[in-house]
């Protein structure tokens, strides 16, 4: 578990270290690099539960926004514009489809988490 949440680490700062040049910086590289401490926690078998359930419900209430956008990406015909760099110049919708993916990412870590310290507490 260890190693897992030391990459799952290093990836969030990766992460929080590309949004430097996003237009809304300071509010990804937060939301960022909390999970990469919520990860490094998790190494030394440290789970702040409270904290990670109102992480879990803000991201969740945030990614709410992007859902129209995430629909105008999945109505297109061509899927892989998520991932071109040209394309999110052209449409919105690519940038909130990509904010969305984030904040999904993070949702499931921070599911992860909570699921494994339930099993800590439990036993």
């Amino acid at each position: 578990m260890r190693i897992l949440n030391f990459v799952l680490a290093v990836m969030f700062l990766i992460f929080a270290f590309l949004q430097v040049n996003d237009p809304d910086p300071v509010l990804w590289i937060l939301v960022y690099g909390v999970m990469a401490v919520f990860c490094v926690m998790a190494m030394f078998s440290f789970y702040p539960r409270k904290a990670l359930w109102v992480v879990l419900v803000a991201m969740l209430a945030y990614s709410i926004i992007y859902v129209p956008g995430v629909r105008e990406w999945w109505d297109q015909p061509e899927h892989s514009a998520l991932f071109d760099n040209v394309a999110k110049m052209e449409h919105l919708y690519i940038e909130e489809a990509r904010e969305f993916l984030g904040l999904m990412i993070c949702v499931i870590v921070v599911v992860f988490h909570l699921m494994v310290s339930r099993r800590r507490t439990a036993a």
